[in-house]
Protein backbone atom coordinates (compact mmCIF):
# COMPACT_ATOMS: atom_id res chain seq x y z
CA UNK A 1 0.00 0.00 0.00
CA UNK A 2 1.26 3.50 -1.04
CA UNK A 3 -0.16 6.78 0.52
CA UNK A 4 0.62 10.23 -0.45
CA UNK A 5 0.31 13.18 1.95
CA UNK A 6 -0.67 15.80 -0.63
CA UNK A 7 0.02 18.82 1.99
CA UNK A 8 2.26 18.98 4.78
CA UNK A 9 4.40 21.81 5.78
CA UNK A 10 7.02 19.81 6.43
CA UNK A 11 9.40 22.77 5.85
CA UNK A 12 7.80 24.50 9.08
CA UNK A 13 9.80 24.98 12.28
CA UNK A 14 7.97 21.98 14.06
CA UNK A 15 10.19 19.38 12.16
CA UNK A 16 13.19 21.24 12.16
CA UNK A 17 15.99 18.78 12.41
CA UNK A 18 13.69 16.11 12.47
CA UNK A 19 12.82 16.15 8.81
CA UNK A 20 14.40 12.72 8.66
CA UNK A 21 13.36 10.90 11.04
CA UNK A 22 9.41 11.83 10.67
CA UNK A 23 10.13 11.17 6.81
CA UNK A 24 10.92 7.64 7.96
CA UNK A 25 7.85 7.05 10.48
CA UNK A 26 5.68 8.25 7.50
CA UNK A 27 7.35 5.48 5.13
CA UNK A 28 6.94 2.78 7.59
CA UNK A 29 3.15 3.82 7.86
CA UNK A 30 3.20 3.29 3.73
CA UNK A 31 3.62 7.51 3.00
CA UNK A 32 5.88 6.92 -0.18
CA UNK A 33 5.07 11.22 -0.79
CA UNK A 34 4.84 14.20 0.95
CA UNK A 35 4.06 17.45 -0.64
CA UNK A 36 5.18 20.41 0.67
CA UNK A 37 3.20 23.72 -0.35
CA UNK A 38 4.82 27.15 -0.29
CA UNK A 39 3.10 30.00 1.32
CA UNK A 40 4.97 32.91 1.33
CA UNK A 41 8.05 34.46 -0.89
CA UNK A 42 10.31 34.23 2.46
CA UNK A 43 9.76 31.38 2.94
CA UNK A 44 10.29 29.37 -0.80
CA UNK A 45 13.77 28.58 -0.12
CA UNK A 46 13.00 27.10 2.81
CA UNK A 47 10.67 24.52 1.10
CA UNK A 48 13.12 24.24 -1.45
CA UNK A 49 15.61 23.14 1.00
CA UNK A 50 13.14 20.92 2.97
CA UNK A 51 12.62 18.79 -0.43
CA UNK A 52 15.94 19.16 -1.68
CA UNK A 53 17.94 15.66 -1.39
CA UNK A 54 14.93 13.49 0.34
CA UNK A 55 13.41 10.98 -1.94
CA UNK A 56 9.35 11.31 -2.43
CA UNK A 57 9.42 14.50 -1.28
CA UNK A 58 7.83 17.37 -3.73
CA UNK A 59 6.90 21.23 -3.40
CA UNK A 60 4.66 23.77 -4.43
CA UNK A 61 5.31 27.44 -3.98
CA UNK A 62 2.22 30.16 -3.82
CA UNK A 63 1.67 33.10 -1.91
CA UNK A 64 -1.24 32.19 0.93
CA UNK A 65 -4.18 35.27 1.39
CA UNK A 66 -2.72 35.65 4.89
CA UNK A 67 0.51 37.11 3.95
CA UNK A 68 -0.78 38.91 0.62
CA UNK A 69 -0.16 42.27 2.72
CA UNK A 70 3.92 41.82 2.18
CA UNK A 71 3.86 41.06 -1.38
CA UNK A 72 4.04 43.47 -4.03
CA UNK A 73 3.83 42.83 -7.96
CA UNK A 74 7.32 41.69 -8.48
CA UNK A 75 6.71 38.65 -6.64
CA UNK A 76 4.85 37.50 -8.98
CA UNK A 77 7.30 37.78 -11.54
CA UNK A 78 9.72 36.13 -9.20
CA UNK A 79 6.97 33.78 -8.89
CA UNK A 80 6.47 32.79 -12.29
CA UNK A 81 10.26 32.44 -12.99
CA UNK A 82 10.95 30.38 -10.12
CA UNK A 83 8.32 27.79 -11.56
CA UNK A 84 9.34 28.20 -14.73
CA UNK A 85 12.73 27.13 -13.83
CA UNK A 86 12.40 25.14 -11.04
CA UNK A 87 13.59 20.97 -10.87
CA UNK A 88 11.16 17.87 -11.18
CA UNK A 89 10.17 18.28 -7.37
CA UNK A 90 8.13 21.24 -8.25
CA UNK A 91 4.84 19.94 -8.58
CA UNK A 92 2.26 22.74 -8.35
CA UNK A 93 1.47 26.35 -7.65
CA UNK A 94 0.51 27.18 -4.02
CA UNK A 95 -0.72 27.11 -1.74
CA UNK A 96 -2.77 30.00 -2.65
CA UNK A 97 -6.33 31.07 -1.98
CA UNK A 98 -9.15 32.72 -0.17
CA UNK A 99 -9.72 33.13 3.69
CA UNK A 100 -13.20 34.75 5.36
CA UNK A 101 -12.10 34.70 8.28
CA UNK A 102 -8.30 36.36 8.75
CA UNK A 103 -7.76 39.22 6.49
CA UNK A 104 -9.90 41.20 3.91
CA UNK A 105 -11.63 39.44 0.72
CA UNK A 106 -11.01 42.02 -1.16
CA UNK A 107 -7.13 42.47 -0.63
CA UNK A 108 -7.11 38.63 -1.55
CA UNK A 109 -8.80 38.13 -4.56
CA UNK A 110 -6.71 40.04 -6.76
CA UNK A 111 -3.47 37.81 -5.55
CA UNK A 112 -6.07 34.57 -5.99
CA UNK A 113 -6.74 35.55 -9.49
CA UNK A 114 -3.33 36.48 -10.68
CA UNK A 115 -1.88 32.99 -9.15
CA UNK A 116 -5.18 31.33 -10.77
CA UNK A 117 -3.80 32.65 -14.41
CA UNK A 118 -0.68 31.96 -13.92
CA UNK A 119 -0.91 28.15 -13.01
CA UNK A 120 -3.32 28.51 -15.85
CA UNK A 121 -0.37 29.70 -18.23
CA UNK A 122 1.87 27.43 -17.26
CA UNK A 123 0.10 24.62 -16.55
CA UNK A 124 0.61 23.40 -13.15
CA UNK A 125 -1.56 22.33 -10.54
CA UNK A 126 -3.41 24.76 -8.07
CA UNK A 127 -3.26 24.16 -4.16
CA UNK A 128 -6.51 25.95 -3.31
CA UNK A 129 -6.60 26.94 0.77
CA UNK A 130 -10.77 27.86 1.17
CA UNK A 131 -11.90 29.06 4.21
CA UNK A 132 -15.46 29.91 3.95
CA UNK A 133 -14.99 30.71 0.13
CA UNK A 134 -16.01 27.62 -1.46
CA UNK A 135 -18.45 29.74 -3.22
CA UNK A 136 -16.22 32.28 -4.67
CA UNK A 137 -13.47 30.29 -5.19
CA UNK A 138 -15.85 27.98 -7.80
CA UNK A 139 -16.74 31.56 -9.29
CA UNK A 140 -13.33 32.73 -9.80
CA UNK A 141 -12.20 29.40 -11.68
CA UNK A 142 -15.32 28.98 -13.79
CA UNK A 143 -15.07 32.80 -14.90
CA UNK A 144 -11.43 32.11 -15.90
CA UNK A 145 -12.37 29.23 -17.60
CA UNK A 146 -9.53 27.29 -15.54
CA UNK A 147 -8.89 23.98 -17.01
CA UNK A 148 -5.94 22.23 -15.09
CA UNK A 149 -5.45 20.45 -12.01
CA UNK A 150 -6.62 21.77 -8.51
CA UNK A 151 -6.86 20.88 -5.02
CA UNK A 152 -9.42 22.63 -2.47
CA UNK A 153 -7.38 21.86 0.62
CA UNK A 154 -8.21 21.23 3.55
CA UNK A 155 -12.07 21.18 2.55
CA UNK A 156 -15.28 21.80 5.47
CA UNK A 157 -17.69 22.83 3.16
CA UNK A 158 -21.04 20.71 2.28
CA UNK A 159 -21.85 18.40 -0.28
CA UNK A 160 -23.05 21.16 -2.45
CA UNK A 161 -20.44 23.14 -2.84
CA UNK A 162 -17.50 20.40 -3.01
CA UNK A 163 -20.06 18.78 -5.88
CA UNK A 164 -19.74 22.32 -7.90
CA UNK A 165 -15.80 21.92 -7.27
CA UNK A 166 -15.40 18.37 -8.32
CA UNK A 167 -17.57 19.24 -11.95
CA UNK A 168 -15.38 21.86 -12.49
CA UNK A 169 -12.08 18.88 -12.38
CA UNK A 170 -10.78 20.09 -8.55
CA UNK A 171 -9.91 17.64 -6.42
CA UNK A 172 -10.64 17.34 -2.83
CA UNK A 173 -8.66 16.90 -0.06
CA UNK A 174 -9.07 14.93 2.67
CA UNK A 175 -7.37 15.62 5.98
CA UNK A 176 -8.26 15.06 9.98
CA UNK A 177 -11.26 17.04 10.65
CA UNK A 178 -13.46 13.74 9.02
CA UNK A 179 -11.86 11.60 12.21
CA UNK A 180 -14.07 13.85 14.33
CA UNK A 181 -17.10 13.23 15.08
CA UNK A 182 -18.52 17.10 15.47
CA UNK A 183 -17.54 17.57 11.84
CA UNK A 184 -20.86 16.16 10.48
CA UNK A 185 -21.45 18.48 7.46
CA UNK A 186 -17.81 17.75 5.88
CA UNK A 187 -18.40 13.79 7.20
CA UNK A 188 -21.80 13.72 5.15
CA UNK A 189 -19.92 15.94 2.14
CA UNK A 190 -16.45 13.60 1.90
CA UNK A 191 -19.13 10.57 2.06
CA UNK A 192 -20.77 11.33 -1.05
CA UNK A 193 -18.67 12.32 -2.67
CA UNK A 194 -16.93 10.13 -5.74
CA UNK A 195 -13.85 8.56 -4.45
CA UNK A 196 -12.03 9.40 -7.97
CA UNK A 197 -12.60 13.35 -6.57
CA UNK A 198 -10.81 12.67 -3.02
CA UNK A 199 -7.00 13.25 -2.27
CA UNK A 200 -5.22 12.18 1.11
CA UNK A 201 -3.52 15.17 3.21
CA UNK A 202 -2.55 16.20 6.95
CA UNK A 203 -1.67 19.84 6.73
CA UNK A 204 0.95 18.40 9.41
CA UNK A 205 1.60 20.04 11.93
CA UNK A 206 -2.04 21.21 11.59
CA UNK A 207 -5.63 19.82 10.96
CA UNK A 208 -4.84 17.23 14.04
CA UNK A 209 -6.77 14.21 13.41
CA UNK A 210 -9.14 12.84 16.66
CA UNK A 211 -6.94 11.46 19.65
CA UNK A 212 -3.52 13.86 18.17
CA UNK A 213 -2.86 16.85 20.39
CA UNK A 214 -3.29 20.16 18.88
CA UNK A 215 -0.22 21.33 16.46
CA UNK A 216 1.44 17.96 16.66
CA UNK A 217 -0.19 16.55 13.43
CA UNK A 218 2.58 14.31 11.58
CA UNK A 219 2.75 12.55 8.16
CA UNK A 220 3.01 9.80 10.15
CA UNK A 221 -0.94 10.03 10.85
CA UNK A 222 -1.94 9.82 6.91
CA UNK A 223 -3.60 6.46 7.87
CA UNK A 224 -5.82 7.77 10.39
CA UNK A 225 -6.94 9.78 7.89
CA UNK A 226 -7.37 6.73 5.52
CA UNK A 227 -9.38 4.68 8.47
CA UNK A 228 -11.68 7.24 8.73
CA UNK A 229 -12.52 7.44 4.91
CA UNK A 230 -12.86 3.43 4.51
CA UNK A 231 -15.64 3.79 7.78
CA UNK A 232 -17.13 6.77 5.64
CA UNK A 233 -17.71 5.22 2.89
CA UNK A 234 -17.88 1.44 3.92
CA UNK A 235 -14.91 0.37 1.19
CA UNK A 236 -12.47 -2.14 1.58
CA UNK A 237 -9.02 -0.10 2.42
CA UNK A 238 -6.53 -1.55 0.16
CA UNK A 239 -9.07 -0.70 -3.00
CA UNK A 240 -9.59 2.45 -1.79
CA UNK A 241 -6.09 3.20 -1.08
CA UNK A 242 -4.76 2.33 -4.45
CA UNK A 243 -7.30 4.88 -5.86
CA UNK A 244 -6.61 7.61 -3.54
CA UNK A 245 -2.63 6.55 -5.16
CA UNK A 246 -4.45 7.29 -8.31
CA UNK A 247 -5.86 10.79 -7.39
CA UNK A 248 -2.62 12.33 -5.79
CA UNK A 249 -0.35 10.88 -9.25
CA UNK A 250 -3.36 12.32 -11.73
CA UNK A 251 -3.42 15.76 -9.84
CA UNK A 252 0.45 16.53 -9.59
CA UNK A 253 1.65 14.80 -12.54
CA UNK A 254 3.44 11.58 -11.76
CA UNK A 255 3.06 8.26 -13.46
CA UNK A 256 -0.50 7.21 -12.70
CA UNK A 257 -0.38 2.97 -11.49
CA UNK A 258 -2.74 0.85 -13.43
Amino acid sequence: MELTDAHCHLDFPEFADRQEQVLAGAAAAGVSRVVIPGVRRRHWDRVVSAAAGMSGVYYCLGIHPWYVGEHDESDLTLLERRLTGADEQCVGLGECGLDRLRGELADQLPWFEAQVELAGRLMRPLVIHSVRTHDEIHRILKVRTFSGRALIHGFSGSYEQARKLVDLGCYIGVGGVITHDRAKKTRNAIARLPVDALVLETDAPDMAPAGVVKGCNSPENLPMILDALVSLKAAQREELAGQLLRNSCQLYGWPVPV
